[in-house]
């Protein structure tokens, strides 16, 4: 009798630990779906800004950005980049008052895709000095990459996150 009470128990046991799990998989699942939600809606409203991280200069070593402020804010009406730039400057650019990465203009054919994996925004703005290409490649979970080509620099990509605009 003993042993039918310990077949029973360790059977019972084993049942609610599998339910468990069950339910636990299930509010992963709930969570990661909310959130693709919030990140979806976010790119669609074209009103987010990405935090740079890190940067990685094309033939260059990764430069660390955590804490630095650096940013691009996208709004339906301008993009305005706050970046650092490490790199290579075409001739015809001087590179004695070069601040950076930094332009403001109005985004043309500003592009959304969705794929499994996540998210892919292309945009296109131009300053007084430049054209910018900008692509930026977004996981489910926010984490970005966002790559810049311009004229007049080489291309560059920072990795950082998808954030709500200020």
């Amino acid at each position: 009798m003993k042993k039918h009470i310990l077949i029973f128990a360790a059977l019972f046991s084993f049942g609610f630990a599998s339910v468990q799990a069950q339910d636990k998989i299930s509010k992963n699942k709930l969570s990661i779906s909310a959130e693709q939600n919030s990140i979806e809606a976010l790119l669609n409203s074209k009103n987010f800004e990405f935090i740079a991280n890190t940067a990685y200069p094309t033939g260059g070593t990764s430069k660390n950005l955590v804490g630095s402020d650096y940013a691009i804010i996208f709004t339906p009406k301008m993009v305005k980049s706050h970046l650092p730039f490490y790199g290579r400057a075409y001739s015809g650019m001087n590179m004695s008052k070069d601040k950076g990465m930094r332009f403001n203009g109005k985004p043309q054919d500003f592009k959304i895709e969705n794929s499994d994996k996540g998210y892919h925004v292309q945009t296109k703005v131009e300053d007084d000095n430049d054209t910018f290409s900008i692509s930026i490649s977004v996981s489910n979970s926010g984490y970005a990459t966002l790559t810049i080509s311009s004229n007049n620099r080489g291309t560059i990509s920072y990795y950082g996150e998808i954030i709500s605009a200020k």
